[in-house]
C-alpha cells in the first residue's frame, strides 16, 4: 500500500471516528500516525533521479512574497501591474506553468513577489505542480492567497488545507510548548495552567508512535493534539498570510461587505488595479519591515536610499550587516536620531534595537 493511500485511509478514519472524550486517545495515535506519513510524503528520498524539474529562484530584495491561488483567479496580472513583470495571462487554467518573479518597489523597499503555477486539490499528495509550488511556499516571508471573489470560501479551505499539508502554518504562532528528549526517566508532563486537551496519558501515546519513552514536556498555552504533533515534527513553517478577494468587479455592494468581514483579507480588482494602496500597505504591516536612514559624518541624512530591514531583526549590528560584513570588525559606537532613543542624538551600541525611520551615524574605531 502506498503513502497516498494510508493517509487516505487514516484521514477517512478520523472523519468517521466521533469526537468525544472516550475517542480522544485514539483520534491523538491517528494523527501523529498521519503526520509521520505526510512528513514522508514530504521530505525527497535519497538517491533516485532528480526528482523533478524545481522552481530554484534566486532570492533577491529585503523580503519574498508568493502569490498562490487557484489556476485563472488573477495571480499573473497582478504580478504584471504590481510590478511591471510580465507573466502569461489567459483566461484558460494553467497558463503560468513556472514560477516568475517580480519586484515590488515600495516605501525604500524592494519586495520580491514570486507569481507561483496554480494549485489544485490533492497538490500536497503530489498532483500537479503542486509539490513544488509549496516548497517555494515554505521559503516566503509572506503568503498572499489570492481568492476569486465569487467563490472564495470553498477555494480558501480547499488551499488551506493542502499548505496545512505540507507544514505551513497561516496567520498563527508557534506553540509555546518545550520538547526535550532524554536518555531515561520516562515521560514527565508539565504544566502553568491546566489543559483541557492534553493529558500525560495521551502525550504518552503520540510520544510512543515516534518511538520516544523517555522526555519532558512542558506545555505554557492551553495546547492542543495538533500543537504537540507540530512541536515533535519540527519542520513547521509559520507565515503571515493576507487573502486576496480579487475580481470584486464582478460581485454587488452586498456581497462585497459581507467578503469584507473576513479577518486578515484585503479586496482588489487586479484587472481594473483598484484598492492596491491598501494592498501595498497591508503587505508593509505584515512583512514588519522597518527602513533605517545613515548619516555620514557632516552631511545631512541620506532619505533617499534607507536600509530596509525586518523588525525581528533591529539590532544596531544587523544594521551594519545589511551594508556590509565588515563595517561591524571597525564599530565603535553609533549616534541614532528617532523613536528607539531617548534623546537626540544618543550614544548606542551594536545591541540597540533600532525603529521604524531612525537616523543613524557610525562612528569606527
Amino acid at each position: 500500500m502506498s503513502i497516498i493511500q494510508k493517509i487516505k485511509e487514516i484521514e477517512e478514519e478520523i472523519d468517521r471516528t466521533q469526537k468525544n472524550k472516550a475517542t480522544n486517545y485514539h483520534l491523538g495515535i491517528l494523527k501523529a500516525k498521519l503526520a509521520k506519513y505526510k512528513r514522508e510524503l514530504i521530505t525527497p528520498s535519497k538517491g533516485g533521479g532528480g526528482g523533478g524539474e524545481g522552481f530554484d529562484v534566486a532570492k533577491v530584495g529585503d523580503a519574498r512574497v508568493g502569490l498562490v491561488g487557484f489556476p485563472s483567479v488573477g495571480k499573473s496580472t497582478l504580478l504584471t501591474k504590481l510590478t511591471g513583470t510580465f507573466s502569461e495571462v489567459a483566461s484558460y487554467e494553467f497558463t503560468t506553468l513556472t514560477c516568475v518573479p517580480g519586484v515590488i518597489h515600495f516605501k525604500g523597499a524592494r519586495i520580491q513577489l514570486l507569481d507561483l503555477p496554480g494549485i489544485i486539490e490533492g497538490a500536497k499528495d503530489g498532483k500537479g505542480r503542486g509539490k513544488q509550488v509549496i516548497a517555494v511556499a515554505r521559503t516566503c516571508n509572506l503568503i498572499l492567497l489570492v481568492l476569486d471573489a465569487i467563490k472564495p470560501m470553498t477555494h480558501k479551505r480547499i488551499i488551506e488545507n493542502e499548505l496545512e499539508g505540507f507544514g505551513i502554518r497561516l496567520n498563527k504562532v508557534p506553540p509555546d510548548i518545550t520538547f526535550r528528549k532524554k536518555e531515561k526517566g520516562g515521560v514527565n508532563l508539565s504544566f502553568t495552567n491546566q489543559p483541557t486537551h492534553l493529558d500525560l496519558e495521551m502525550v504518552r501515546n503520540i510520544l510512543s508512535e515516534y518511538k520516544i519513552h523517555n522526555a519532558d514536556v512542558v506545555l505554557r498555552c492551553n495546547a492542543t493534539v495538533d500543537d504537540l504533533i507540530d512541536v515533535i515534527e519540527g519542520n513547521r513553517i509559520y507565515i503571515p498570510c493576507i487573502y486576496v478577494l480579487n475580481k470584486i468587479d464582478s460581485i454587488s455592494m452586498e456581497e462585497l461587505e459581507v467578503l469584507d468581514r473576513l479577518p486578515h483579507s484585503v479586496p482588489i480588482s487586479a484587472h481594473l488595479e483598484w484598492n492596491f494602496d491598501s494592498l501595498l500597505e497591508r503587505i508593509w504591516e505584515y512583512l514588519k519591515l522597518i527602513r533605517i536612514y545613515t548619516k555620514p559624518k557632516g552631511h545631512m541624512p541620506d532619505y533617499s536610499a534607507p536600509v530596509v530591514v525586518r523588525e525581528e531583526f533591529a539590532t544596531m549590528e544587523n544594521f551594519c550587516n545589511r551594508i556590509h560584513r565588515s563595517i561591524i570588525r571597525q564599530f565603535k559606537y553609533a549616534l541614532v536620531w528617532g523613536q528607539s532613543v531617548k534623546y537626540n542624538p544618543q550614544r548606542v551600541g551594536k545591541e540597540h534595537v533600532l525603529m521604524d525611520e531612525d537616523v543613524v551615524q557610525i562612528v569606527k574605531k
